[in-house]
């Protein structure tokens, strides 16, 4: 430890007489032995030389020991008498250079932190804008758009599901639904600012601005309906860029004019299992209909339900929601128990059509008398906590639906006959090309034939004609 604390007292001076001496002459007149000065080291440090080579060029390449010393080694060179007589303005020189000295260290100092803080804004700004897009698509409602997209994708695909496929189109449906999302934030930024449920999204609250909401909207929908007609086919990109103008531009207004919209808004919500249902299969058929038929009427009680529990802040906020015109609530909780029991017979369709296996229609129908008990409990007692009751069975009975008919899913025999008769089409082509090309091939060689045939000299003819008893010459063509 003695020694590392040595060597860097003694480093600078070591610097010091490795340097060459400008100065041969030094001040005769000074003492190396005053007792007003510490001794110099071996090699003067002159001032010129310090101001000319070290500090004039890049003091960023110097450690900040060099450059105490070399302001103290300047100091002392300017304190010392001039060659030729003359006083020196010691004192002055002497503040100038340590304020100089002291501006360089604090420019080194000061780079890192500079660096560092534009690194923290960066990382700020992007966690900022991060989350603002993020709320702006409100992500989990999307995902799980994303989830029945998926699900049909997997309903409508053979034997063998197209992962790469799959991802795409998941892919592009959370893009549509991030853009439906915004442009409905977008256009109901006065009336989310009165409901204390979404006053501190992020156009409420102004961490961001409407136009730049306007464009992140436009180009993730943009983004996600090209993507859907590159990976799949035209008629998923033609669902999603309906569903989005559905949603952004019919829906979202009409939520203030008439309380049908929850019926559109159903609409809405039961496009995306078809949508992918046509991006695997390229045809939307009876059997796709099951899973949309499920969102629909699934979405009728559970959106009752949300209704009767903020209509406070529905009126607030200025939404003619279905609830609004009905203060006792009874008419919100029959049609909830209705379309519950719309949900019974879609089990057994499904087996019935060979979408799944028998177990599925069981399940089914005892997952449906759930949900249809919770609201017979909110019909008979239209209470908080029993809408609170059936809209909490509404969120369980959605995923697994969902996971029961993945579970118990048959191949749809219906996309293997497309792939099976496609393959056929190609290889009876296939087969129509290739004789094609032998007749055209036979074709040419006759045509070859008799065009040597008629190309043969007039000698062959005429020496028949004067010796009929003599046999005709035979004529073999050069290139054969």
């Amino acid at each position: 430890m003695l020694r590392v604390t040595a060597a860097r007292r003694l480093s600078p001076f070591l610097l010091y007489s490795r340097l060459p001496n400008p100065n041969p002459n030094p001040n005769p007149n000074l003492s190396s032995s005053s007792p007003l000065l510490p001794p110099p080291p071996s090699t003067p440090f002159p001032f010129s030389y310090l101001g000319d080579s070290l500090l004039g060029q890049n003091p960023a390449l110097l450690p900040a020991s060099c450059l105490r010393c070399a302001s103290y080694h300047r100091s002392i060179e300017l304190d010392r008498p001039a060659v030729g007589g003359g006083e020196a303005p010691a004192a002055g020189f002497a503040a100038a250079s340590t304020a100089e000295a002291a501006a360089v260290l604090g420019s080194l100092e000061s780079a890192p932190s500079s660096i560092s803080q534009k690194v923290k804004d960066a990382s700020d700004a992007l966690r900022h804008y991060g989350r603002c897009y993020w709320e702006l698509s409100k992500a989990r409602l999307s995902m799980l758009v994303v989830a029945t997209s998926g699900a049909g994708y997997v309903l409508g695909s053979g034997n063998i599901v197209d992962v790469a496929g799959l991802c795409c189109t998941c892919a592009g449906t959370m893009m549509v639904a991030a853009s439906a999302n915004t442009l409905n934030q977008v256009f109901e930024v006065e009336n989310d600012f009165k409901m204390k449920r979404t006053r501190l999204r992020p156009l409420p609250s102004g961490r961001i601005s409407v136009p730049h909401a306007a464009l992140w909207a436009s180009s993730i929908g943009i983004a996600g309906t090209t993507l859907l007609a590159w990976k799949a086919n035209t008629l998923a990109a033609g669902l999603a860029a309906c569903n989005l103008v559905l949603y952004a531009f019919v829906y979202t207004p009409l939520k203030q004019i008439h309380p049908v919209n929850t019926w559109v808004g159903a609409i809405v919500g039961a496009i995306p299992p078809l949508l992918g249902w046509a991006a695997a299969s390229a045809e939307v058929s009876a059997n796709a209909m099951i899973l949309p038929a499920a969102l629909y009427y699934w979405q009728i009680p559970h959106f009752m339900a949300l209704a009767y529990l903020c209509r406070n802040d529905y009126v607030a906020g200025g939404f003619r929601m279905f609830s609004f015109a009905d203060a006792s609530g009874k008419r919100t909780a029959l049609v909830s128990f209705r379309n519950c029991l719309y949900l019974l017979p879609l089990g057994f369709l499904a087996y019935d059509w060979g979408l799944t296996s028998e177990w599925f229609a069981l399940e089914s129908s005892l997952l449906t008398l759930c949900i249809s008990i919770a609201a017979l409990l909110f019909v008979r007692e239209r209470t908080a906590k029993n809408a609170r009751r059936m809209f909490h069975a509404s969120l369980l009975y959605l995923p697994v639906f969902m996971s029961g008919l993945l579970l118990h899913r048959l191949p749809n025999l219906q996309h293997e006959d497309t792939i099976t008769e496609q393959a056929r089409i190609d290889e009876v082509l296939n087969e129509g090309e290739l004789l094609h090309e032998d007749e055209h091939a036979r074709s040419s060689n006759s045509r070859n034939r008799i065009s040597r045939a008629q190309s043969r000299p007039p000698v062959a003819y005429a020496s028949v004609a004067p010796f009929p008893f003599l046999p005709a010459p035979l004529y073999i063509p050069h290139d054969l």
